[in-house]
């Protein structure tokens, strides 16, 4: 079963362990955002998810990678939903370099503003 937008994403937001969870919804068809969208920026989250989505939901398999040892916080965020008739169930967190380099890629679809680190 598919949902009645194109783009039909659910995010939870959670800034600790134990904090308050942050509810976002991102909902759009044909390129136009939904009135059911609550997120800071969805403009910025729905030009994201259509520039990065098919390969942030749906990495292709590859070499592994290298990540720096970083940490860049405790966020976690966990999208669920369609995209563009496939369903989205992605957890992103700050837990080291490459996954730091997911979330900025996702910042505006994680309840940040388009260039933050989607911290709110």
């Amino acid at each position: 079963m598919t949902a009645a937008h194109e783009i039909d994403l659910t995010i939870r937001l959670t800034e600790a362990p134990g904090a308050p969870e942050h509810v976002f919804r991102l909902e759009a068809s044909g390129g136009a955002l939904a009135e059911g969208c609550t997120l800071p920026d969805s403009a910025a989250a729905l030009a994201a998810v259509t520039q990065h989505g098919e390969d942030i939901f749906f990495p292709k398999p590859g070499p592994p990678k290298l990540c720096t040892q970083q940490y860049g916080g405790p966020q976690v965020a966990v999208v669920t939903g369609w995209f563009l008739g496939r369903e989205v169930s992605s957890e992103f967190s700050r837990t080291d370099g490459c996954e730091i380099a997911r979330w900025r890629t996702m910042a505006p679809l994680l309840g940040g503003v388009a260039g933050s680190t989607g911290a709110i």
